[in-house]
């Protein structure tokens, strides 16, 4: 079917994919803007991993400082040039990745980056869990990687859901994902660290 002028704006503005771009998922979703956000997301994932091997040795440091002063943060993120790194696009992800950082907690920017005696801990405490609630034991490893799953969307900064996204299907590895589309550079988030007076050490 064709699609608008109109529909191709919305679009746009919803996503920050190009024109072309966006005509092309609304052609292939038949008008549908949900359906034709998801495959620019798809679309989004896919050049992200195809950038992945690629150097990144510039970037930028984000920051933010809760209205309280009591919470702040800083976030190392890199990109592959000094031209992407000065953008405002790239600017504001660090600023929005700051912000995730003081409002949700993470302790690790990825599953990667669980130590393994951590991970070991809590895949025996899983199934120590499901097995006490009576789950046969062919179905116990699924359960235990499901609710490892759900434990990574709350101590992975990349997996966890954009805090900005109304509906909670974004998750932030999908944002750096559409911003590093947007700008065709791999995008990297290297370490955080979380400030909070009073603590005793950093989170």
């Amino acid at each position: 079917m064709a699609v608008t002028i109109e529909q191709i704006k919305e679009l746009r503005e919803a996503t920050g994919a190009g024109m072309m771009d966006c005509k092309r998922a609304l052609e292939e979703a038949n008008g549908d803007i949900e359906r034709a956000r998801e495959l620019l997301r798809q679309k989004g994932l896919a050049d992200a991993q195809k950038r992945a091997g690629r150097a990144t040795r510039e970037g930028l440091i984000g920051s933010y400082v809760h209205s309280n002063g009591k919470v702040g943060v800083l976030v190392e993120l890199c990109c592959e040039t000094d031209f992407v790194a000065r953008t405002d696009e790239f600017a504001e992800l660090a600023h929005e990745l700051a912000l995730q950082v003081a409002s949700m907690r993470p302790e690790f920017v990825s599953p990667e980056d669980i130590p393994e005696e951590r991970l070991e801990a809590e895949r025996r405490i899983f199934e120590e869990m499901t097995r006490s609630e009576g789950k046969p034991e062919n179905v116990i490893p699924k359960i235990v990687e499901g609710r490892l799953r759900k434990l990574f969307s709350q101590i992975c900064l990349l997996e966890q859901p954009y805090i900005k996204d109304e509906k909670g299907k974004k998750k932030v590895k999908d944002l750096i994902a559409e911003v590093a589309s947007k700008l065709g550079e791999n995008i990297v988030v290297r370490r955080f660290v979380r400030f909070q007076l009073g603590a005793d050490e950093e989170q």
